[in-house]
């Protein structure tokens, strides 16, 4: 697996730095878990029970939640729609033990690829980011989004785990210029 990593621009459009900056950290995540076997994926830095698999398929669900949920409109696709979050609200984090690594990364490249096309259509059907989502959150949980908030989210999201793999990699094999 071959996992390229640009610095997000110096200078762009609003939507073109945002973009810069989370595929910048996208691949940050994918290459501190690339090079481990299965068993340090599932390794964790105690007292915390975060895994590198475990961040993997959180944040392959985050992707589909914020970019195929929310901002395309689509229903929860496999296996987010049959995954058993009553029991465990964190199953992202959780189900991904003894998941190869192999498939941990493609599932989190492939909703890369799948948020990354949802972004696409939204942006040609109307480039303002500062319009709402396709499908508006509970009121209950605050108003409804917009295109600029998902992505501003979702490179605060990868940033705060990029910290956290950081230590948890440098925990398994002393790595710390992934």
């Amino acid at each position: 697996m071959t996992i390229e990593r640009s610095d997000p621009p110096h200078s762009a459009d609003e939507v073109g730095m945002l973009r810069g900056f989370l595929d910048h950290y996208r691949a940050t995540i994918r290459l501190q878990a690339s090079g481990l076997s299965d068993e340090q994926l599932d390794q964790s830095l105690a007292p915390s029970d975060l895994t590198l698999g475990g961040m993997l398929k959180h944040l392959a669900f985050v992707e589909d939640y914020w970019f195929s949920h929310h901002l395309a409109g689509h229903d929860p696709a496999p296996p987010w729609d049959t995954a058993p979050w009553d029991d465990d609200p964190d199953w992202d984090w959780h189900s991904a033990s003894g998941e190869a690594h192999a498939d941990l990364d493609a599932l989190l490249a492939a909703a890369i690829v799948r948020s990354d096309a949802c972004l696409d259509a939204t942006l040609a059907a109307d480039p303002d980011p500062g319009r709402p989502v396709a499908r508006p959150r509970d009121p209950a949980r605050g108003p409804t989004v917009t295109v600029r908030w998902v992505l501003v989210h979702m490179v605060e999201e990868y940033a705060r785990h990029a910290g956290h793999a950081d230590l948890i990699r440098q925990s398994i094999d002393g790595a710390t210029d992934v």
